[in-house]
């Protein structure tokens, strides 16, 4: 495992906890030698992990939308940046570049991106881990939902348990290792 795709707000919500994890989630990253793959902002949660894991001494690919390379203010300071057509091309190729997936809080367009994602793996499409960084119970009414869901019989077991959930981001990129191809 060599780059994990962090799936982030463009805002950095309501409370600095939020961008306090964020950093927390880079210092584990660059401790694993994990390179970061991200939308490519230089705004809310997405700028601030971004600038920790440079900060930090590790690698940084962008992946942004010419669209909203001004309005999400492109970062320019990054390892590699690409300017890419639109959100599908974005997401395809933070997808292939990357070996697993955290979707930290973030709002509608990071949820989208953990269903894209969890939805490929349903379908045979990747193998790789996918996870929600839990930040103080952000996700606790999703994994709730999940398992209602699982209950009522709309998602497999075997696709339920496919989201990793964990609040540590040590444990949390300690579980994508281990769970690589899983």
């Amino acid at each position: 495992m060599k780059s994990i795709c962090v799936y982030c707000g463009a805002n950095a919500g309501a409370r600095p906890l939020y961008a306090e994890r964020a950093r927390a989630l880079a210092a584990a990253l660059v401790d694993a030698n994990l390179s970061l793959v991200y939308g490519g902002g230089n705004v809310g949660l997405m700028g601030v992990i971004a600038d920790e894991v440079l900060r930090l001494g590790g690698e940084v690919t962008g992946v942004i939308p010419t669209a909203l390379v001004e309005r999400e203010v492109g970062h320019t300071g990054l390892t590699r940046q690409f300017i890419v057509k639109d959100m599908h091309e974005r997401k395809a190729m933070m997808a292939q570049l990357s070996d697993g997936f955290i979707a930290m809080p973030g709002g509608l367009g990071t949820l989208e991106e953990l269903f894209e994602m969890l939805t490929w793996a349903q379908l045979g499409i990747h193998d790789k881990p996918v996870a929600l960084y839990n930040v103080d119970g952000f996700y606790d009414r999703l994994v709730d939902f999940i398992g209602h869901a699982r209950e009522e019989g709309f998602i497999h077991p075997r696709n339920a348990e496919r989201m990793l959930v964990e609040e540590s981001p040590a444990a949390l990129v300690a579980l994508l290792k281990g769970r690589r191809g899983a």
